[in-house]
């Protein structure tokens, strides 16, 4: 017998005595084994379901009605809790979680401003983002008559004195608040020949206007359009 043979026994000897070895240890079993956990169903039926200790659950407030108090609380800081416009909003915030009172107005001030503006210089571009298609098609006309004529407005924005919010209500999934805003504002017209038609070049008038702003609660877009203009002169 050569010396690999006898190598190749040797290690043929030692994995039996292994095997049994092994298994001698991991094979038996001793009555006091766990019964395999099932990790996909109900808890061991041998010790039931586990219970959680009563004393240590801790009921958290719902996270709908922590945001409902901080957008009331809002509301009511703008206007007094029980009068109707509070109410009014509230129903609004309900069916829009975005909106703020505070912040609608600050941007209702920007567009109104804008929205003069553009109508002013004949902006169409501007109004279009800015208005319902029906108030546009106005402002539209009214831009096209007056450069039929060839008459210029040179209008400067002075500055809002006023800005509130005078109704707040839902139709359907329709947002509509109607603000009263008392703006000044210097206005000229001339007509084609450069002659003063309309307003005053120097003087500031105050002008007292109530626009409603519209919304689809139900839309991705945060935007509000101009859906109604009357003026209070």
């Amino acid at each position: 017998m050569g010396a690999n043979d006898f190598v190749t026994i040797f290690f043929l000897v030692a994995a039996v005595l292994i095997f049994f070895q092994l298994r001698s240890v991991l094979g038996r079993r001793t009555g006091n084994e766990k019964p395999p956990r099932d990790l996909y169903g109900s808890p061991d039926s041998a010790t039931g379901p586990t219970v959680p200790d009563a004393g240590k659950v801790v009921t958290l407030p719902r996270r709908d009605s922590a945001e409902d108090e901080d957008r009331f609380a809002a509301i009511d800081a703008f206007a007094p809790a029980g009068t109707p416009l509070n109410d009014s909003l509230r129903e609004l915030s309900k069916a829009d979680p975005t909106f703020n009172p505070k912040e609608f107005v600050n941007g209702a001030r920007m567009a109104y401003e804008m929205i003069v503006m553009a109508f002013a210089d004949g902006d169409r571009k501007a109004l279009k983002g800015l208005l319902s298609r029906e108030v546009y098609e106005g402002f539209d006309a009214a831009i096209t008559e007056r450069e039929t004529k060839g008459e210029k407005v040179k209008s400067t924005f002075v500055g809002i004195d006023k800005a509130d919010i005078v109704t707040a209500e839902m139709k359907g999934t329709e947002a509509l608040v109607t603000m009263r805003i008392v703006s000044q504002m210097i206005s000229a017209t001339y007509d084609k020949a450069g002659a003063l038609i309309d307003g005053d070049a120097e003087a500031v008038a105050e002008i007292s206007d109530l626009w409603t702003f519209s919304r689809d609660s139900r839309s991705r877009d945060p935007n509000w359009k101009l859906v109604a203009t009357e003026s209070e002169q």
